[in-house]
């Protein structure tokens, strides 16, 4: 849950009120599970689990995969950058997720903005805290890096606040690609396969703009034009429907089974629309799926470089890799759970 025994700041307007006044000090640890819950435990492979796949497509041998590149990608994307991403939407979604039942704090699955200058600072801080993976990585990786980091602040604070230009809001989301395409050039030198970078940011606007579903009526309220909001429920199934078709095609020039693989999003929506299936239900389930599929995206890639029946490769070399995999999404899975039930 979000609410919480521990103090917390009072989030009224009028500083002058009794209420403010008496509002107790909010402790270091209230912050701190402000800020984990802020940042979305749910959605952290969302941004963390492309720098996987792009760190396993990218390897050529096994010391890669765990190399200072990819360890500093995979930590910075697991938790600040959704602090930033997830920070920047909700201080200026303030007022909006006042009449949004995702926010709602008794959910406890997404909280609405209770923040204050340590909070915003905190956020800034883990901007800042980007510039680590700069030093890590190759100067071919940093147009992706800035790209995510432009995009990530862009999409929900002005002046370009793209969330509420229809379209752009579902393009901009592209921003989730761009650390697993870091990974990869940072790992391997070289630039991904166009095709997989097309099919990935096709699947990333179908995922957004699935996601904006259950937000349509609150932000229709709040006056908010989003691609979902111009197009109604309907369509906007038929819109992501139609892009994770792409995303499947375009990626099947790449690797016939892998197109196969993200074929199940395009059958996914078209179930829900065409069932009772609540789409505030349905949403939820997508953290599941994508850790499944980004699971066997990451086995393709691993089986790559590590064959368990290749000469000096054993399986349990193999093994290994797949263990920590495993320890990482159960790890996720974990956090997800506390947040949840605390």
């Amino acid at each position: 849950m979000v609410t919480s025994t521990e103090p917390t700041e009072s989030t009224g307007c009028d500083g002058g009120s009794d209420a403010a006044s008496q509002a107790p000090v909010p402790t270091v640890r209230g912050r701190l599970r402000y800020l984990l819950v802020l940042s979305r435990p749910r959605f952290w492979f969302y941004l963390a689990g492309p720098v996987i796949v792009g760190v396993a497509y990218g390897a050529d041998a096994v010391p890669e995969l765990f190399g200072p590149a990819a360890l500093v990608l995979f930590g910075y994307f697991l938790v600040p950058a959704n602090v930033l991403l997830y920070g920047v939407n909700d201080l200026f979604d303030a007022d909006i997720d006042a009449e949004n039942p995702k926010k709602a704090a008794e959910d406890g699955r997404e909280s609405r903005w209770r923040g204050d200058r340590v909070v915003t600072a905190a956020i800034v801080a883990a901007g800042l805290l980007s510039l680590v993976t700069l030093a890590v990585t190759p100067p071919i990786a940093w147009p992706y890096l800035g790209g995510f980091l432009l995009l990530a602040v862009g999409y929900s604070a002005p002046p370009a606040r793209l969330k509420t230009t229809p379209l752009l809001d579902s393009v901009s989301n592209g921003l989730y690609v761009l650390p697993g395409a870091a990974a990869y050039v940072a790992v391997s030198g070289t630039y991904p396969p166009t095709a997989a970078l097309v099919s990935a940011w096709v699947w990333a606007m179908a995922m957004h703009t699935f996601s904006a579903v259950p937000d349509i009526k609150p932000d229709r309220a709040a006056g908010i034009r989003t691609t979902a909001t111009v197009l109604g429920e309907r369509r906007t199934y038929m819109y992501c429907a139609g892009c994770w078709a792409l995303a499947a095609a375009a990626f099947a020039t790449v690797d016939p089974g892998l197109g196969a693989l993200l074929g199940v999003y395009p059958i996914f929506v078209v179930a829900v629309a065409a069932t009772d299936v609540a789409v505030e239900r349905a949403y939820w389930w997508f953290p599941a799926l994508n850790t499944v599929v980004g699971t066997a995206l990451t086995i393709g890639g691993l089986t790559r470089i590590v064959r368990p029946a290749d000469a000096g490769l054993p399986i349990e070399v193999w093994a290994l890799v797949v263990e920590v995999w495993a320890l990482v999404v159960e790890v996720w899975a974990l956090v997800g759970v506390i947040v949840g039930v605390a």
